[in-house]
């Protein structure tokens, strides 16, 4: 069986009928990475090196798609509402992400890699983050394998938490915006607690994930490289203009159901890619400093914004 299982075209074959069930109704967003991560474990990922420059380019369209099921009017509400939270949240995280760094003796930009991720919206803001700082391979590696494995936690643990403490839909998507690291997970979590928390989750989490714009400014003067550049995550511009289309335009109402189905059936299969990526191997890399200092800083902005939100 195990001999069965290495045949590179058997491989290929389970990854691509797994990848297509992803994208039917029968699978939810925690399944959909719980599928991705069994396959990396027992037959490994045939597609790996293929699927780390498409993961972010299948979610960033996906993203785009759910803008055509928002109205103008909500997602301005949406915003405004986790517009505090955000702002307390960020500067919260990356102080605290300093002085932990500090007391776990961390490597400065390894210590700034997860505070950013952390604080911000997972594996974009290390990606933006990066260029600027210049950390070596191991050290990105590291604080991408610690987000990822604290989001795919937190894809399964915050519904159930949303429910136990019988959230309203607005407390939960706000809650998974400012909570969660990744956008992927952030949409998984609220689109399976339900419709109206992944609206205010997705406008929330795009929001913030703007505030990498900022953060690339202060980083650029903390490590002193003006001759970095900021990456500017254009693709929330499309998601803006595909809410004002829906908004103003009633013939795009006509199609903006299929495509916000199509969204979400996009963005399990971008968790199925995510957990694929992910490996024993990857997680044994782990330190227990980096994470332990990771798991304080998303339990003091899980709960913390959990406690502003219910009060």
């Amino acid at each position: 069986m195990k001999r069965f299982l290495q045949n590179e075209r058997i491989r290929k074959a389970v990854f691509i009928i797994l990848a297509a069930i992803c994208l039917t109704s029968l699978i939810s967003s925690p399944l959909a990475l719980a599928l991705g991560f069994s396959l990396a474990i027992f037959i490994g990922n045939p597609f790996e090196q293929q699927l780390h420059k498409y993961i972010h380019l299948l979610l960033q369209i996906s993203i785009v798609g759910l803008g055509f099921g928002l109205k103008l009017d909500e997602a301005l509400r949406a915003g405004k509402t986790g517009f505090l939270l955000t702002v307390v949240s960020i500067l919260t995280v990356m102080i605290l992400g300093y002085v932990l760094g500090k007391a776990f003796k961390l490597e400065k930009k390894l210590s700034y890699l997860i505070s950013a991720g952390t604080a911000i919206c997972g594996g974009s803001a290390i990606a933006a983050i990066s260029p600027i700082i210049k950390p070596n391979t191991k050290e990105i590696s590291l604080g991408l394998a610690i987000i990822f494995t604290l989001n795919s936690v937190a894809l399964f643990i915050y519904p159930a938490i949303g429910h136990m403490l019988q959230l309203s839909q607005e407390q939960f998507g706000l809650w998974c915006a400012v909570g969660i690291h990744d956008t992927s997970s952030v949409v998984g979590a609220a689109g399976k607690y339900g419709n109206e928390a992944l609206k205010i989750a997705t406008t929330v989490k795009l929001a913030r994930a703007l505030w990498i714009i900022p953060v690339s400014a202060v980083t650029m003067f903390i490590f002193k490289s003006k001759e970095s550049k900021i990456k500017i995550p254009w693709f929330i511009g499309w998601f803006i203009l595909a809410i004002i289309l829906n908004t103003y335009f009633p013939v795009f109402g006509l199609f903006s159901g299929f495509v916000t189905a199509v969204a979400k059936s996009g963005l399990n299969l971008t968790l199925f890619f995510i957990g694929s990526t992910l490996s024993i191997q990857t997680l044994k890399t782990i330190g227990i400093k980096p994470l332990t200092a990771a798991v304080i800083l998303w339990i003091v902005i899980s709960i913390g914004s959990l406690i502003y939100i219910i009060s």
